[in-house]
C-alpha cells in the first residue's frame, strides 16, 4: 500500500488520500455488528425480539471500544507529534506501550464480562424475553475481545505511519469474513445469535492477525515488539491514557445513554420501542461514519504538522473539515427525513414496526447537521493534545444533555417513548455548537501564541 508523504503535497490531498480509505474503513468496521443485525432482524418469527436483545449487549460493546480508544486514540495523535518531530524512537514507545495495555485490558474486560454478563444485561433493561438472546451473543462477543481491541486499537499506528490504504485493508479482512460467516452460522447451522457472534469473533481474529503481521513486517516504520510488557512506563502509560480519555469518555457516555433510553424505552414503550431504538440507532452509526472518516481522516495530518509547528496548515485544514463534513452532512439528513423507510428497511421488513420507527428516525435526525461541528471540534481538541476541553465536550453533550432529557422529556406534555428520540436533536444543536464555538475561540484563534507539547519524553 502507498505510503501519504505528510511532509509533501496539499492539504486537501493529503486529507483525502487519508479520509478515502478511512471512510471505507470505518464503513466495513462498523459492518461486523450491522451485519449481524440485518441479518439477525430477519430470523424467522423471532427476528424482532432477536433484534432487541442484541441491541442490549451494545452499551457493553461501547464500553470495551471505549478502552480500545483509550489507549489507541489517545496514543496515536502523540506518535504522530513525534513523528512530526523526527523522533520515531519516541513514536515506537508510544506504539508498544499501547499494544501492551489493549492485551492487557482486552483480557480483564473479558472475565469480568463473562462472570457478571447475566446481572448486567436485566441492568441494562433485559426482560426474561431478551435475555435469552442477549447473553449467549454477549458471552461468545466477548471472546473476542483481546483480538478485537488489537485490531481496532493499533489500526491508528498504521493510519499514523501514513499507511491508510493498510488500515483500510485490516478493516475489510475481517468485514468481508463477517459478512459471509453470519449468514452461514445464523440460517445454514441454524444457530441464530449465537452464529452472528461466532462469525463476528472469527471475523476478529482474522483482522488482528493482519495488523500484528504488517507492524512486525518490513513495511512499517515503527515495529511491534512482543517483549515490550517487560518496558512499560507509568509515565507513558498515562500520558497516552490521559490524550485517549475523551474518546474513552465519549463511548462510556454513548453506554451510558444507551442504558438511559433502553431503561426508558422498555418503561414507556417495551420491547419493541427498544427494538426501534437499535434500528434508529444503527441508522445513525451508519450515516455518520463519512463526517467521523473525515475528521479522524484528518487527525494524523493535524498532529504531525502541530509537531511541526507548522500552525498555518492547521488552520487552513479546520476549515477543509468544516466544508466537507458540513456538506454531506446536510445531504444525508435530506435523505433520511424524504426516504425514512429505505434506511428501516436495511434492518428490518416488519411493517407493524416501520409505521412507529418512521416518525421516530425523523425526530432523532431532525438536527443532525450539527453533528458535523460536534466531531470537528472533538477532532481538533483530541489532535492537538487539548485533553481537559476534548474530555468536557464528551461528557457534556451526553452526560449533561441527553441522558438526563431522555428520561424527562418523556414525562412532558404526554410525549412518552417519543421523548427519548427527541433528546439527540436537541443535544446535537447545544452540543454541536458548543463545542466547536469553544474551539474557534480558544484553540484555532490562539493556536499561533501556544508552543506544542507532546507530554512524553
Amino acid at each position: 500500500m502507498k505510503q501519504v508523504d505528510f511532509e509533501n503535497g496539499t492539504l486537501g490531498q493529503n486529507i483525502a488520500q487519508t479520509a478515502l480509505p478511512m471512510l471505507v474503513a470505518q464503513i466495513l468496521s462498523l459492518l461486523y455488528n450491522i451485519v449481524d443485525r440485518i441479518y439477525i432482524a430477519r430470523i424467522p418469527g423471532e427476528g424482532t425480539l432477536a433484534l432487541g436483545g442484541v441491541g442490549l449487549c451494545f452499551p457493553i460493546i461501547m464500553i470495551i471500544l471505549g478502552f480500545t480508544n483509550l489507549f489507541g486514540i489517545g496514543g496515536a495523535p502523540l506518535c504522530s507529534m513525534a513523528l512530526g518531530a523526527k523522533d520515531r524512537d519516541k513514536a515506537g514507545r508510544i506504539m508498544n506501550t499501547s499494544f501492551c495495555m489493549l492485551v492487557l485490558t482486552g483480557l480483564a474486560l473479558m472475565l469480568f464480562g463473562l462472570a457478571l454478563g447475566r446481572p448486567l444485561l436485566f441492568a441494562l433493561g433485559a426482560s426474561d424475553t431478551t435475555i435469552r438472546y442477549a447473553l449467549p451473543y454477549l458471552q461468545i462477543y466477548l471472546l473476542g475481545s483481546i483480538p478485537s481491541m488489537i485490531a481496532t486499537g493499533l489500526n491508528p499506528y498504521i493510519n499514523a505511519q501514513g499507511f491508510p490504504g493498510t488500515g483500510m485493508l485490516t478493516i475489510f479482512i475481517g468485514a468481508a469474513a463477517n459478512i459471509v460467516l453470519d449468514p452461514l452460522f445464523i440460517f445454514v447451522f441454524g444457530m441464530g445469535v449465537s452464529g452472528a457472534a461466532i462469525a463476528t469473533v472469527i471475523s476478529q481474529c482474522l483482522s488482528a492477525i493482519y495488523v500484528i503481521s504488517f507492524l512486525r513486517g518490513p513495511k512499517a516504520g515503527l515495529k511491534l515488539d512482543f517483549g515490550f510488557f517487560r518496558k512499560l512506563e507509568k509515565k507513558t502509560i498515562g500520558d497516552i491514557a490521559g490524550l485517549g480519555t475523551a474518546s474513552f469518555v465519549f463511548q462510556v457516555t454513548n453506554s451510558l445513554v444507551a442504558v438511559v433510553c433502553n431503561r426508558t424505552l422498555s418503561q414507556y414503550g417495551g420491547d419493541l420501542y427498544i427494538s426501534i431504538y437499535t434500528i434508529v440507532s444503527s441508522v445513525r452509526q451508519l450515516t455518520e461514519v463519512p463526517v467521523s472518516a473525515i475528521t479522524d481522516g484528518a487527525s494524523p495530518i493535524l498532529s504531525y504538522n502541530y509537531g511541526a509547528k507548522r500552525f498555518d496548515k492547521i488552520k487552513r485544514a479546520i476549515w477543509i473539515l468544516v466544508g466537507w463534513a458540513g456538506g454531506y452532512a446536510l445531504i444525508i439528513w435530506l435523505l433520511v427525513i424524504l426516504f425514512p423507510a429505505f434506511f428501516i428497511r436495511i434492518f428490518s421488513s416488519d411493517e407493524t414496526l416501520m409505521q412507529t420507527a418512521i416518525p421516530a428516525l425523523h425526530t432523532y435526525f431532525f438536527a443532525f447537521i450539527f453533528q458535523s461541528f460536534q466531531h470537528n471540534g472533538q477532532m481538533v481538541f483530541r489532535s492537538l493534545n487539548k485533553k481537559k476541553e476534548a474530555v468536557f465536550f464528551s461528557v457534556f453533550r451526553k452526560v449533561i444533555l441527553v441522558a438526563p432529557l431522555s428520561v424527562i422529556l418523556p414525562m412532558i406534555n404526554g410525549y412518552g417513548a417519543m421523548g427519548v428520540f427527541m433528546a439527540e436533536p436537541i443535544s446535537n444543536v447545544v452540543g454541536g455548537l458548543a463545542c466547536f464555538i469553544t474551539m474557534m475561540l480558544t484553540v484555532y484563534r490562539n493556536m499561533d501564541k501556544e508552543p506544542q507539547v507532546t507530554s512524553i519524553s
